[in-house]
């Protein structure tokens, strides 16, 4: 039997954080009122929901992240190495320090987020000191480079890349020099018009074609638009008219499936159709990573869709779903078991 281990298909690393999101919110609660909610889903959450969703298509995922050693972080390792095969063989469990716990209040397309946390006691770059040599790596970028994300880079690996709201709201253009390590760049419209300057998502994906191979600009209900240099290839679709249940991680479940379709070799407007449609198969169900629909979820859907026009757009599934999707998917509890696994 052969023992020597696989060259991981995606790197990952940053913080984790235990969800429970409450949906079916009739308003907005205010000081001083108490609001029923109609759904509750609890699970991973942060840099879980690019390893759970990544995992689901049948990708060798490598996660470095820090579990505390509390009821939260031994229930999220269990769902993510036991029940969901992520290697967490570059984390770290932290001796008296708290997991992250994140409450999220999803309420029309949008959602409310509470957090307790505290900065975790091993840094990005002492988790990834020697970061192994990967297919992929889905970075987080952030005003101060990342010391491994260089390393990654010079070992070969292609590196796809995000970014998040800037509290500052200064969009510091000097950010989008660190592309010069990326293959790939997938930032909101809302992100990528702050940080090039325009005024539409459009023209900030042509500044930001001069400054990555593949440049994709996601749309929320408007879907994506995207360039890919080394084919020469554009690309514009439409999102799925779905009804949102929670919004927790639809980004993430998009650069996941993205990933995913770009390692298969598929054409540019065949990843961002299934990119889209991925993260819009996971805003029907609570939380983030556990939210992610896999190969069972997508053909699953596929089976179910009589409309013409979709049958058409997506008419290229036939071919890329494998023979055997796998086991049903498995989505966020109401609350944890009293007793894992």
């Amino acid at each position: 039997m052969d023992d020597t281990p696989r060259t991981p298909d995606v790197l990952l690393t940053g913080l984790l954080f235990y969800d429970l999101v409450l949906t079916g919110l009739g308003k907005p609660p205010t000081p001083g009122e108490e609001v029923w909610t109609a759904g509750m889903g609890c699970g991973p959450g942060g840099i879980a929901n690019l390893a759970v969703a990544a995992s689901r298509f049948g990708l060798r995922t490598s996660l470095a992240t820090v579990f505390g050693d509390d009821f939260y972080g031994a229930y999220c390792r269990e769902v993510i190495a036991g029940q969901e095969g992520v290697d967490l063989s570059l984390s770290r469990t932290a001796e008296n320090w708290p997991t992250p716990v994140t409450v999220a209040l999803a309420h029309g397309d949008d959602r409310a987020l509470v957090t307790h946390g505290q900065e975790p006691p091993y840094s990005q770059d002492a988790l990834m000191a020697d970061p192994p040599a990967a297919r992929t790596a889905l970075v987080h970028l952030e005003a101060e480079p990342r010391e491994w994300i260089a390393k990654a880079a010079a070992n070969g690996t292609k590196v796809y890349a995000d970014v998040g709201w800037d509290p500052t709201q200064e969009w510091s253009s000097d950010l989008l020099d660190q592309l010069a390590l990326c293959h790939a760049f997938l930032p909101n419209e809302t992100e990528a018009m702050a940080y090039t300057r325009t005024d539409s998502a459009v023209a900030a994906l042509g500044t930001l074609t001069e400054l990555v191979p593949v440049a994709v600009v996601t749309r929320g209900g408007d879907g994506a638009v995207a360039v890919d240099q080394t084919t020469g290839e554009y690309a514009e679709v439409p999102a799925l008219p779905v009804d949102v249940l929670d919004a927790t991680g639809a980004g993430d479940v998009f650069g996941a499936s993205f990933v995913a379709a770009s390692l298969g070799g598929w054409p540019l407007e065949e990843r961002l159709k299934f990119a889209v449609l991925a993260a819009g198969l996971s805003v029907q169900h609570h939380g983030g990573a556990l939210a992610a629909p896999g190969w069972y979820g997508v053909d699953r859907w596929w089976r179910s869709v009589t409309d013409p026009g979709l049958r058409h757009a997506y008419g290229f599934l036939t071919d890329r779903l494998p023979a055997d999707p796998g086991r049903p998917v498995r989505y966020a509890p109401v609350t944890p078991p009293a007793r894992l696994p």
